[in-house]
């Protein structure tokens, strides 16, 4: 299995924005999925969903900061899983599976734009170290 040695700050940093970030989204909608329902004219219990979806990523993320080593196809996975988690809220607006109001689409968008976001800046971070840190 190929993993990244000293891995870059960068890199590391970036994953720990993505595991701080999601950890606090995942308690903000659990804590207040019926106020956030109702403002943005989201159903309580899909805010819950992802909330509750966002737990095993975050968790992933973490694991995967605390390697000295990072295996190099985790790293993979994360911008995978970010990749996906951005498109299908996108996707989900299309669907007619929910009626966001405005500002359900404004916040659906930006936080598929920041982990899109995310997403780059791992990619950008593992190409940085790719050439001179991988051992097989």
């Amino acid at each position: 299995m190929t993993t990244i040695r000293n891995s870059s700050t960068f890199l590391r940093r970036v994953m720990i924005a993505d595991a701080v970030g999601g950890a606090v989204a995942s308690v903000a909608l659990l804590a207040a999925a019926g106020p956030l329902g109702d403002m943005l004219a989201l159903p309580p219990a899909i805010l819950r969903y992802f909330a509750l979806a966002l737990v095993p990523i975050v968790a992933f993320i973490a694991w995967l900061v605390t390697r000295a080593e990072m295996p190099r196809a985790a790293v993979w996975v994360l911008i995978a899983i970010n990749g996906l988690w951005a498109v299908e809220s996108i996707f989900l607006l299309f669907t007619g599976w929910i009626h966001p109001n405005l500002a359900g689409q404004v916040f659906i968008v930006a936080q598929a734009l920041v982990v899109l976001g995310l997403a780059e800046l791992q990619f950008i971070g593992l190409r940085r170290i790719a050439p001179r840190a991988v051992a097989a």
